[in-house]
């Protein structure tokens, strides 16, 4: 029997992993900048096992990886860049989530660096995430700058990239991602210290075998030749009257240039053992972050992702274009780091991963300029036929975690 069309490039025949609770449609982020539905993407590896990379690299940290060792070689590149004059000598990007919390905290306190924190402000601030952003910097004891780019044109690549490649969170990823490098060389500092390399959680699984962020997203390109929002950057100057300047923000450093200035940019999980509610504990015991009083929709969790009020319609496009919702990359992660067990993670991605985000709908049909027709006349475009079916004007999706 003839499978459905797949979109995305997407594996027509759904798996599950037998060790976690994703599937083999969860895509790798080399493609996060474009989610096109002709589009050849790569997606998480599968073993003939039926164990999933994650899962795979999750066992290669509590058992393979000589942890001890890999702290000495995190001292030794500290010591290489630590600076006696007083100023700063390493970058951590973030919001002051836990994460980003607890990898400044630790540099600072436990390893004696003097952090610049930077932050790529969120679409839009939630009560939680504004407290917390703050606490990083009173109470967790932080110097930083909150760079908030151009809010006019970033409500438009947000709306442009919801409706050509319903990815919302498209221009804020580019911007998180580049920020840290950037400020870094505007400020004469060598180190950038992010988190955890997303390869942990199914990413092209050699990169966590090297402690530093992968070249290609800072290849240099012609700006105007760069797409953002599925639409080219010529394009939207063209169509809406900007010009190359209000795009800074966007274009990435050129790799050379960053070589040339001595920037590296590193990720603190090669280096220590990573462990999100681990860290979660960590920044509230000496970062004065707090859990929102009230789940995430579409999940279970309090603690993940809670300061920008798009983050979770985020997830719920991933539901929509790869079957995976928020609840089932929280499971997923919490099942490989051992604080669930894999049918305490069906129950849960069972319960909540369908879930929609009613909590903050009309804020981000305000923020992208759409009616509730139009967003879901754009949402259903995207839904690939090989996991959703209609019938009797409902949508179902056929495949789910057992």
């Amino acid at each position: 029997m003839q499978l459905p069309v797949a979109y995305y490039g997407l594996p027509p025949k759904v798996r599950f992993c037998k060790s976690c609770v994703i599937s083999n449609q969860r895509p790798n982020s080399t493609v996060e900048f474009k989610h096109t539905k002709d589009e050849a993407k790569a997606t998480i590896g599968f073993g003939d096992d039926g164990i999933c990379d994650a899962c795979r690299y999750s066992q290669t940290k509590e058992h393979q990886i000589d942890w001890e060792k890999r702290e000495d070689q995190l001292v030794a590149v500290l010591d290489r860049y630590r600076k006696k004059d007083g100023g700063y000598d390493v970058v951590v990007p973030g919001s002051g989530g836990k994460d980003s919390a607890f990898t400044s905290h630790v540099l600072k306190y436990r390893y004696g660096m003097n952090p610049l924190t930077v932050t790529w402000a969120p679409h839009l601030y939630t009560d939680i995430g504004w407290k917390n952003f703050e606490a990083w910097c009173h109470v967790g004891g932080h110097d930083n700058i909150l760079f908030t780019p151009n809010g006019k044109l970033h409500r438009l690549l947000t709306r442009l990239a919801f409706t050509n490649l319903l990815h919302p969170f498209q221009p804020f990823i580019v911007g998180q991602r580049i920020i840290g490098p950037l400020m870094a060389a505007k400020f004469g500092v060598e180190l950038v210290m992010y988190g955890e390399n997303q390869a942990e959680y199914g990413n092209n699984p050699d990169d966590n075998y090297v402690p530093t962020m992968d070249r290609k997203f800072f290849t240099g390109q012609d700006p105007y030749e760069m797409m953002l929002g599925g639409v080219s950057v010529k394009q939207i100057i063209e169509e809406h009257g900007y010009t190359i300047n209000d795009f800074a923000p966007y274009v990435p450093p050129n790799a050379d240039d960053l070589e040339r200035k001595g920037v590296e940019v590193h990720y603190l999980g090669y280096y220590l053992k990573w462990d999100p509610q681990e860290c979660y504990y960590y920044a509230a015991e000496n970062t004065g972050f707090q859990a929102n009083s009230e789940r995430t929709p579409g999940s279970y969790s309090k603690y993940s992702s809670i300061d920008d009020k798009i983050d979770m319609f985020h997830y719920f496009t991933t539901l929509i274009k790869f079957g995976i919702g928020r609840a089932t990359y929280d499971a997923a992660q919490e099942v490989r780091n051992g604080k669930i067990t894999r049918d305490e993670a069906v129950h849960l991605v069972k319960k909540y991963d369908q879930e929609f985000p009613d909590r903050y709908y009309a804020d981000f049909l305000d923020y992208i300029g759409l009616t509730k027709d139009e967003f879901w006349e754009t949402v259903d475009r995207f839904r690939s036929p090989h996991l959703w079916a209609r019938t009797d004007d409902q949508w179902t999706l056929m495949h789910q975690v057992r």
